[in-house]
């Protein structure tokens, strides 16, 4: 493969913010998209993950393609819901963003780790990641089945070399933790306001 597996979400991340600096619906998406192969190479430990945040994905996808003026911005999907009282419920899309943003602050944290911990295994790495973001919002049940499937983790130097493609994997790692979590905090910032930052998962 040309480049790493971060090479496509690190393009699309430049259309993200419009020109007068405003979280893209289509573009944001469109990133948290092309970070899912990532997951694949973790193969079955991953999968939970990687089907909540695909959930997530349509959901905020197939609400966008209703109506894409309307929800050209991605943080209108929020105002929307909760000018019609539904943002807290679990099936709304603002339910769906939350843990999409979630979801990613697990993924850049693991990155970090691997980039910072050079001799961690797998299985320390996503354990750390999982306790520093996920853990204190999920109940015991998620918490479980994820405490499970972290230690399915692959080999890390396996993992390592399949992700590198034929690009200098470390840069661009950095480079997406650096580049794409000023999206998250925005996210996180934009919710708190509207006192929707705190759902938990049962």
């Amino acid at each position: 493969m040309e480049g790493t597996v971060f090479t496509p979400s690190l393009e699309a991340m430049k259309h993200v913010k419009s020109e007068n600096g405003v979280i893209l619906t289509k573009p944001f998406l469109q990133v948290c998209k092309l970070v899912l192969p990532v997951l694949d190479k973790f193969g079955a430990s991953m999968a939970v993950v990687k089907s909540d945040i695909g959930g997530n994905i349509t959901r905020l996808e197939t609400r966008y393609n209703s109506d894409p003026s309307k929800y050209e911005q991605l943080h209108s999907i929020v105002q929307v819901e909760v000018d019609a009282k539904i943002a807290k419920s679990s099936s709304s899309c603002t339910n769906g963003l939350l843990w999409l943003t979630r979801a990613m602050d697990y993924l850049v944290e693991l990155f970090r780790n691997l980039l910072e911990h050079a001799d961690w295994t797998m299985s320390q790495v996503c354990t750390d990641s999982y306790n520093k973001t996920l853990k204190k919002w999920h109940g015991w049940l998620a918490s479980s089945s994820f405490t499970v499937a972290m230690k399915l983790a692959p080999d890390r130097k396996k993992f390592m070399e399949v992700i590198s493609g034929s690009g200098n994997v470390n840069a661009d790692m950095e480079e997406f933790c650096k580049s794409f979590s000023p999206f998250l905090a925005e996210n996180h910032q934009f919710l708190a306001s509207m006192g929707l930052d705190d759902m938990k998962a049962s």
